[in-house]
């Protein structure tokens, strides 16, 4: 880590005591909350910005019965193979899948391939979590 800054903060008192209550028991320290903020909100402007390489998971949770999606999904996912590292397929109950994709590339293309597999027909639910390795924080 480079140098630490200390700097002070004003910040109303009830807002205060509320963030101490979310982060009791996960954080040490306040300070360590707060860079954790920082580097959250930095690794979400490179996550817009479209051109860092990033890495996280797809999510998708899918009716395997409806015609076709199981076909349209690896189809996808053969397309843009380059994107695709790795996944987890679990069997939920007698209609529903949960699948767990590991994805890596530029954000651009991680939302655009990942919106065309949760458009799908038959996905009930998906979501995109991206991040970056954190090496310049």
């Amino acid at each position: 880590m480079s140098n630490l800054v200390r700097f002070g903060v004003s910040i109303d008192e009830d807002l205060l005591h509320k963030f101490d209550q979310l982060n009791e028991g996960i954080y040490s320290n306040r300070s360590e909350a707060i860079r954790d903020l920082i580097r959250d909100r930095i690794v979400e402007e490179e996550w817009q910005d479209g051109e860092e390489k990033m890495t996280g998971s797809l999510t998708l949770i899918y009716d395997h019965h409806q015609r076709g999606l199981t076909e349209k999904m690896l189809q996808l996912q053969h397309d843009y193979h380059h994107l695709f590292k790795s996944n987890l397929h679990l069997h939920l109950d007698h209609d529903y899948c949960l699948e767990v994709i590991v994805v890596q590339g530029k954000a651009k293309e991680l939302r655009q391939v990942s919106g065309m597999l949760i458009g799908l027909k038959g996905v009930k639910h998906g979501k995109l979590t991206l991040t970056s390795t954190g090496k310049d924080l």
